[in-house]
Order: structure tokens, then sequence, then C-alpha cells
């Protein structure tokens, strides 16, 4: 008999580490699944955990959403927007998997493992979301909102106080105008990958010096991260 990527006892510690007790342990398995996994596995009847990340997705924006309408009744619309956005962003939803530990506990191929499949950022998000998916179709509405609030919330102030919510490039962008009367530019210096799974790496240059540099799955989060790093390390020049 085949031995499961995940003991029962396993998955029993993942239920522990999420608070939730699930009644059909299967959605928490399918909700690891990365889809790396299926053609590996060579079992019929295996779904990765897509379906269930496209649900997660949408109950994680509602319960945000509707917790940013009761929290900040004077704040307008692009502001909740911005908020929201800085919050679900998949760098919060990873840090805030691998606080959980999901990394521990996903399926996935040998090679997406031996590539660091384990700690990629859009894995970890991805998984996240679709954890809330099987929650909500296990345990209901108010449970995945008790975890998504216990969870994620937390993280909400310091976006608020510090407006972690505007993004980096307009942050650097901002900041090189201001100093330097310049604007950032962005290269693309890799693309690797299939066209489903490419990475792309992108420095970002202001008056033909190298300010930082970031990966990504698209180019936009790539120079979003390669902004980021420029901001982290920024010393104002002449």
């Amino acid at each position: 008999m085949k031995k499961p990527l995940i003991e029962k006892d396993k998955l029993g510690q993942f239920e522990k580490t999420l608070n939730v007790k699930f009644e059909n342990i299967t959605l928490l398995e399918e909700a690891l699944r990365h889809r790396s996994f299926i053609n590996e596995a060579h079992e019929p009847g295996l779904e990765s955990n897509e379906r269930l990340e496209f649900l997660g997705d949408a109950v994680l924006e509602l319960v945000i959403t509707e917790y940013l309408f009761s929290k900040y009744p004077n704040r307008d619309e692009g502001d909740l927007t911005s908020f929201r956005a800085a919050l679900v962003r998949t760098e919060s939803l990873a840090e805030t998997a691998l606080e959980l530990h999901y990394s521990d506990y996903l399926y996935m191929s040998r090679g997406e493992e031996v590539t660091g499949g384990r700690t990629r950022p859009y894995i970890l998000a991805n998984t996240f979301e679709a954890v809330l998916g099987a929650i909500y179709l296990d345990q209901g509405y108010e449970v995945v909102k008790k975890f998504i609030l216990n969870n994620l919330i937390k993280k909400l102030d310091r976006i608020v106080k510090q407006r972690l919510d505007i993004d980096s490039k307009s942050k650097l962008q901002e900041l090189s105008q201001d100093a330097l009367k310049e604007t950032p530019v962005y290269e693309v210096m890799s693309e690797n990958g299939p066209d489903h799974n490419k990475e792309f790496k992108v420095k970002v240059i202001i008056r033909n010096k190298k300010y930082g540099e970031g990966t990504g799955k698209s180019k936009q989060e790539a120079e979003q991260r390669a902004a980021a790093v420029a901001l982290e390390h920024w010393v104002e020049t002449s």
C-alpha cells in the first residue's frame, strides 16, 4: 500500500496549529495539494488546491471588506480598498502561512520542492487561500471569519499607521523625484520557466545606478519587490 505524503496524525497536528477541527479531513488534504503533485502522484481522482483557492480568495475578500467597513466608518472607499489590498497581498498571506507552518504540510512534486517551492511566497499565499476555502466548506462562514481575524487582522494597525498600503513603486518614485528629480526605471534582468510558471528578475535604476532588484511571477510583482529593496537601502545622493 502506497504511503501517503502526509499521515493522518500529521494532519491532526496541522489542525491543532490552525485551531480548526475538520469534519471532512480530505478537504484539508486537498487544500494542501499543489498542482505539481498531481502528475507525480499517478493517483486517479486527485485534484489540486486551485478550486479551493478560488473559493478562499472570495471568502477572504468578503471577511476583510466587512471588517474594514465596520472598523473605519469615516474612511472613504479608496482608503478601504488600499488597506484591504495591503492586507491580502501575496507577501502578507505568505508570511502568515509561514507563521502557521504551512510549508511543513504541502503536497508538491520533488522538482518543485528542490527548487524552493515550500517557501515560495505565491505558493504559500495560494495555499493559505485554499485552506480558507476548505474551512469555509467544512465549518461555515463564522469559523473561517474567526480564523482570518485571529491570524491576519493583527497586521492591520501597522499597515494603517505606517501607510504600508501605499505600494513600494509609488513610494520610491515619490522619494526619487523629491530627492533626485529622477524617475526610477525598471529593467528585466531575466525571465525563466514555462509560460504558466514564469519567474521574472527585475532591477530598478536611478541615475544609471542600480538601487535594488527583485523576483516575482510577473513583471509587476518583481518590480514591486525591487522597489521595496531600494527603499530599504535608500541613501540620498546628488
